[in-house]
C-alpha cells in the first residue's frame, strides 16, 4: 500500500446568509446555534452590539454583523439564529445572521486566500474565498470579526 505524500487538509465550516450574501464560519469555533430570543439592550455600547442573552444562566453579549459590515440592519425572521462562537473556553459571544444554510467541508485547494490592504478594515474580515460547488462562500476570519481594534 503506497502513502499518498500530498495530504490535502480540509476543514468544515458552517454556511450563513448574512443579506443576499453565503459567509462560512470554521465549525471549531462555534459552540452552539441558537433561535432568536431576547435581547436585552446595553448602554453606550457599540451600535453593532445588538445587547446581551441569558443562555441556560451565561450572559452572552450578542453582535449584528449585518451592522458591523455596514449593512442593512438586522430583518428578524423565523430563520434568523444567534451562533454562539467561543474563540477561547470561557469567552462567548454571539452573532447574529439571517439564516444557517448548512455545514460545508471544503479542502485546502477549494479555498483561496485573500491578500489586502492592511488600511482596509472590511477584507480583515475574511480569511478568503471558498468554492463550494457552482458558487462561492466568504470565509469569515472570525476573530478579526469579534475582537475589537483601535482605529488610530
Amino acid at each position: 500500500m503506497e502513502e499518498n505524500s500530498t495530504l490535502v487538509e480540509s476543514k468544515q465550516y458552517i454556511v450563513v446568509k448574512i443579506g443576499n450574501e453565503q459567509y462560512g464560519i470554521d465549525i471549531q469555533y462555534v459552540d452552539n446555534i441558537v433561535r432568536m430570543q431576547r435581547v436585552t439592550r446595553v448602554p453606550k455600547a457599540q451600535s453593532y452590539f445588538k445587547g446581551v442573552i441569558n443562555l441556560r444562566g451565561e450572559i452572552i453579549p450578542v453582535m449584528s454583523i449585518r451592522l458591523k459590515f455596514g449593512l442593512d440592519a438586522d430583518e428578524i425572521t423565523n430563520a434568523t439564529r444567534i451562533i454562539i462562537i467561543k474563540l477561547e473556553p470561557q469567552s462567548a459571544i454571539g452573532i447574529l445572521v439571517d439564516e444557517v444554510k448548512e455545514v460545508v467541508t471544503l479542502e485546502d485547494t477549494s479555498v483561496e486566500k485573500v491578500t489586502y490592504n492592511s488600511k482596509d478594515e472590511k477584507n480583515a474580515y475574511l480569511s478568503g474565498i471558498g468554492k463550494h460547488g457552482d458558487g462561492l462562500i466568504s470565509l469569515l476570519n472570525i476573530a478579526g470579526v469579534i475582537i475589537e481594534k483601535e482605529i488610530v
